[in-house]
C-alpha cells in the first residue's frame, strides 16, 4: 500500500515571526484521502518510512504567497528546450537580483504544451528546509501549492481554497488572491469558485505526477548511497564461498600429495619385499638397499658415482691433474689435485658442488711449484 503525507509549509513571513501555526496536512492511502487537518495530528498520521518502502512518501506544498506560478508557451520547441527557455525568460522578466531567486521550470510531456515556472527565493528555501529538518522530515518533493489548481474554463478565472490559502488561477498564472489585484487581473472576467471535490481530484493528480519540484538545482538533496540488503547478503555469501574454496584448494592438493606419497611408499616396500628385504616403510627399505649395494660395491655409495662426477668436473679444467685417489665403503672419495693455479682447482670444486656433492678441501704447496689440495667428496649428495 502506498502512503503519502501532504504537508503545507508555513509562509516565510510567518516563519520569520517565529510563531508559525500548525500546518495543514492530509494523508493519502492508495490515491484516497483518508485523513486531514490543520493541527499536529500529522505526527500520529505519519510514520517515517522504513528503508525499502519507496511507496511511502512525504510531499511538502509551498504556499502560493511565496511561490507564484506562471505558464509559458513555446509551441515550436521540444519539451527540454521549452523548459530551458521558460526558465531564462522568467529570469529576464524578474525584478531584483537574479542570484537571490530560485526559478524552477517543469518539463512538459509533449511539444507545444505550456511550461509551468515557479519563482521563489533561496532565502525561502532555506527557511523551509530548516523548518523541515527541525522536525526530522525529509520530503521526497516540494511542490508549489498553486501548481495544483487546474486551469479555468476559457474566458474565466478560478478561485480555489487550498491549505488555508485562497488561490486565483488564470489561463497562465496562479497566485495568492489579493482583493486589490484580482479585479485588475480579471479585467471584467468572472472569478468562479472551484468546487472542493474537483480541487481534491486535481491535488491527487498533482501528487501522482508533480509538474515541477522546488528540490532541484542547488536544492536537490544529496541522497546517501545505500546498498540493497539482498545484494549485501549475496556479496557476503560469495566472499564466504571464495574463502572456503581458497582454503579447500591447498588442502585438497596436500591430501593428493599425501595420498600419492603413500602409494609411492607402498610401491617401494612391495619392490623391496620382492628383493627379499623386509621393511616397514620406504625409508627403511631404501637404507637397506643402499647398505647391500655398498657391500656389493654398487649403488650411490659405489666408487663409480663420485668418481664420474670428479672426472666430469676435471674435463672442464684441463690444467688440473689427479695425483691420488681412494674410496671408502661409506661412499667418501678422497683425492689430491694439482694445478698451476689455485683458481683451476677451485673451478673443479665449484663444479662438484653444483652437482650437489658436499666437498671439503685442504690446500698445500707442491714440491714442484704447483698448487695442490687434498679433496674429500661425499658420494651421496
Amino acid at each position: 500500500m502506498s502512503r503519502i503525507l501532504v504537508l503545507w509549509l508555513p509562509p516565510v513571513a510567518v516563519l520569520g515571526d517565529g510563531d508559525a501555526p500548525d500546518p495543514a496536512w492530509l494523508r493519502v492511502d492508495d490515491g484516497v484521502i483518508v485523513d486531514s487537518g490543520q493541527d499536529d495530528g500529522w505526527v500520529d498520521a505519519w510514520e517515517k518510512p522504513q528503508e525499502g518502502d519507496p511507496d511511502d512518501r512525504l510531499i511538502a506544498l509551498a504556499p502560493a504567497a511565496d511561490v507564484p506560478i506562471r505558464w509559458r508557451h513555446y509551441p515550436d520547441a521540444a519539451p527540454a528546450q521549452a523548459a530551458v527557455a521558460a526558465r531564462l525568460d522568467t529570469l529576464k522578466d524578474s525584478l531584483g537580483d537574479g542570484a537571490l531567486l530560485h526559478i524552477v521550470a517543469g518539463q512538459p510531456a509533449e511539444a507545444g504544451q505550456a511550461v509551468p515556472v515557479a519563482v521563489t527565493t533561496h532565502a525561502a528555501m532555506t527557511a523551509w528546509t530548516d523548518w523541515l529538518k527541525a522536525r526530522d522530515l525529509d520530503p521526497a518533493a516540494i511542490i508549489p501549492a498553486a501548481a495544483a489548481v487546474p486551469p479555468p474554463e476559457p474566458g474565466s478565472l478560478w478561485s480555489a481554497e487550498l491549505g488555508g490559502e485562497q488561490i486565483v488561477r488564470t489561463a497562465d498564472h496562479a497566485y495568492l488572491s489579493d482583493p486589490a489585484i484580482d479585479p485588475l487581473i480579471a479585467g471584467g472576467r468572472a472569478v468562479a469558485p472551484l468546487d472542493g471535490d474537483r480541487m481534491r481530484e486535481a491535488l491527487l493528480l498533482t501528487l501522482a505526477a508533480a509538474p515541477l519540484d522546488l528540490l532541484s538545482g542547488g536544492w536537490k538533496p544529496k541522497r546517501s548511497w545505500a546498498l540493497d540488503p539482498s545484494l549485501v547478503r549475496l556479496v557476503k555469501r560469495l566472499a564466504i564461498a571464495l574463502l572456503v574454496v581458497s582454503l579447500l584448494i591447498p588442502a585438497i592438493h596436500a591430501l593428493r600429495l599425501s595420498s600419492d606419497s603413500a602409494r609411492a611408499d607402498e610401491a617401494v616396500v612391495a619392490l623391496a619385499k620382492k628383493a627379499g628385504i623386509a621393511a616397514t616403510d620406504a625409508t627403511a627399505a631404501e637404507a637397506e638397499i643402499d647398505r647391500r649395494l655398498a657391500l656389493a660395491g654398487g649403488g650411490p655409495l659405489a666408487f663409480s658415482v663420485p668418481a664420474s662426477a670428479l672426472y666430469g668436473a676435471m674435463r672442464d679444467a684441463p690444467g688440473v691433474a689427479l695425483r691420488t685417489l681412494s674410496h671408502r665403503t661409506d661412499g667418501t672419495l678422497t683425492t689430491t689435485l694439482a694445478a698451476p693455479r689455485v683458481e683451476d682447482i677451485n673451478a673443479v670444486l665449484l663444479a662438484l658442488q653444483a652437482r650437489g656433492y658436499r666437498v671439503s678441501a685442504q690446500p698445500m704447496a707442491g714440491s714442484d711449484g704447483q698448487q695442490m689440495a687434498n679433496i674429500t667428496i661425499r658420494a651421496v649428495p
